[in-house]
């Protein structure tokens, strides 16, 4: 953190975020409400914006051999997705998140706010080769699943247990046929209503959990 700025009324409200802040060496500028108002790009701002460093890494590195849950996010476009994929990936226990492609920008304020603190957990990164990115998931271990509502096998028929990349794509149009062709195996998640489809986040929580309920459960 290099910078927060905190209204009058926001100070009152958390002192003790204000004063770790100063004695964290952060610089503390006092603003109005008007300009909180400007700065965080809400309707209803809690008067307190932080001026951060990017977190996101390269990927060498970013995965070893002991990694067991990855997301990677391929052209996915709404912030709002990203950042509630991210948010449960962390809750999921996920190794890291990848954005690939034409993904949007994590730090995007609306994806920053989406993920509920989550971006500042998890090793992240932002890939424009995807293909560069599935071959580090693929050496680090991981097989490789793509979410894709056509797909012939289904969510239950997996080893959900194996240490897995899940892969989610576009939310309009879904893993590209060059994606759908380099995984290991493409999943879907059955329906069993009259909803035509989960949306991206949904589809996400769903394939995490399932991979990390498995992961703990006990053997045998």
């Amino acid at each position: 953190m290099h910078e927060l700025f905190v209204t009058e009324r926001a100070a009152q409200a958390y002192p003790d975020l204000v004063t770790g802040a100063r004695e964290a060496g952060v610089r503390v500028s006092p603003i109005t409400d008007r300009a909180a108002a400007g700065l965080s790009e809400t309707v209803t701002p809690q008067g307190i914006v932080a001026v951060c460093s990017l977190l996101d890494r390269s990927l060498e590195g970013l995965l070893g051999r002991t990694a067991r849950l990855v997301a990677v996010l391929d052209g996915v476009a709404d912030p709002g997705n990203a950042g509630t994929v991210i948010r449960v990936a962390d809750a999921a226990g996920a190794d890291a998140v990848i954005l690939t492609g034409d993904s949007v920008d994590p730090h995007n304020g609306k994806c920053v706010r989406a993920s509920a603190g989550s971006l500042f957990h998890l090793p992240l990164t932002r890939v424009r080769d995807t293909a560069a990115a599935l071959a580090a998931c693929r050496a680090a271990g991981l097989r490789l699943l793509g979410a894709h509502g056509y797909a012939e096998t289904e969510l239950g028929a997996i080893d959900a247990a194996v240490p897995t990349a899940w892969v989610f794509g576009n939310e309009a149009h879904g893993l590209s046929p060059e994606v759908l062709a380099a995984v290991d195996v493409p999943v879907r998640i059955p329906l069993y209503g009259a909803a035509e489809s989960l949306n991206l986040a949904t589809a996400a929580a769903v394939c995490l959990y399932t991979s990390a309920m498995a992961a703990r459960r006990p053997a045998g």
